[in-house]
């Protein structure tokens, strides 16, 4: 590595939001270590950067494994950036409980191995639970009673994050993200990407309780800009990602739907779903120079048609939170 920059690290690469930000650090000039187990990730969400040129190495790793520390403290990255914290399907169960190790031991190696900042990903929904409509959009430091075991355990990896920046001059950064949505996400990963799979494949959806909750939608670009930014601003901060205005699930399903002619069937609500999601963006446009641009007719053109469900890939049961 002699005479290159370092690289930075990407864990959750093959997912997602993942793929979009190796993507954009490629084109930025970063050489970039994409690290990922495939558990729910796929390489072919990579096909498009390794297009880019620039260097791109893929490991296939649990970060929770001694595997993942020997990587960096070999490769010695200059960020890490963590994409896969508590990931959707499991609201009370042992995954979400395992992101407070799987984040421990994500610092451990960065402070071994002398990483200058690490930068993670939390759903703004866990991290803020169901709010009263007045502290709407949300501002940094907003709380209310935990909800629930994600709601804990949000929490907990913020102020995890902290103990490392004070006793041992780990820099970070926290990104509450709301709803990210955009093309190559997976039917059942969020509603966007649920209802354009339906539109695609000439089904009708399904609307969960009355479908007036709302969501704060983010363009997965908008979203990916804020993460590129914050590699090197916004240090020991939480900041929230996301455009602080709320559409409702109802209102979101006639404009993805609109022209098909098909319908939504109301379910039942399901246990723990949120009834409002929003965010103020204020602290990202002072501290990170970032503002979202895209309007949600935008995204939904980008996405519309281009999103279906894998083939033997199950929908997630995680209420779209954030």
């Amino acid at each position: 590595m002699s005479g290159e920059p370092r690289p930075v690290m990407v864990c959750g690469a093959a997912g997602f939001l993942g793929s979009h930000l190796v993507e954009r650090l490629l084109h930025d000039g970063l050489p970039v270590d994409a690290v990922d187990d495939l558990s729910t990730g796929s390489l072919g969400n990579l096909a498009t950067a390794r297009t880019i040129g620039g260097t791109l190495k893929f490991h296939t790793l649990d970060v929770a494994g001694a595997d993942f520390a020997a990587l960096v403290a070999r490769r010695r990255p200059e960020t890490i950036y963590h994409l896969a914290l508590l990931p959707p399907g499991d609201r009370s169960g042992p995954r979400t409980l395992a992101s407070i190790g799987v984040l421990h031991a994500v610092l451990d190696a960065a402070r071994a191995a002398g990483v200058a900042k690490v930068v993670a990903c939390i759903p703004a929904g866990a991290l803020y639970g169901d709010l009263e409509p007045r502290l709407l959009p949300a501002k940094e430091g907003a709380e209310s009673e935990p909800r629930d075991l994600r709601h804990v355990v949000a929490r907990s990896l913020v102020e995890l994050l902290g103990v490392y920046r004070r006793e041992h001059a780990l820099e970070f950064s926290v990104l509450a993200t709301t709803n990210v949505y955009g093309p190559r996400q997976r039917a059942g990963h969020g509603v966007v990407a649920t209802f354009a799979a339906a539109v695609a494949d000439h089904e009708d959806a399904e609307i969960h309780g009355s479908g007036k909750q709302t969501r704060d939608f983010l363009f997965v670009d908008d979203a990916v800009d804020a993460l590129a930014r914050a590699r090197t601003k916004g240090g020991g901060l939480a900041i929230n990602v996301g455009t602080g205005v709320q559409t409702t699930v109802e209102e979101l399903w006639k404009l993805v739907a609109a022209g098909s002619g098909q319908r939504a069937r109301r379910t039942e609500p399901r246990d723990g779903d949120l009834r409002r999601v929003a965010v103020s963006p204020v602290r990202a446009r002072i501290q990170l120079g970032w503002a979202p641009w895209t309007s949600l007719r935008e995204g939904l053109r980008a996405v519309r048609g281009r999103t279906s469900r894998p083939d033997g890939a199950e929908p997630e049961t995680e209420p779209d939170e954030g």
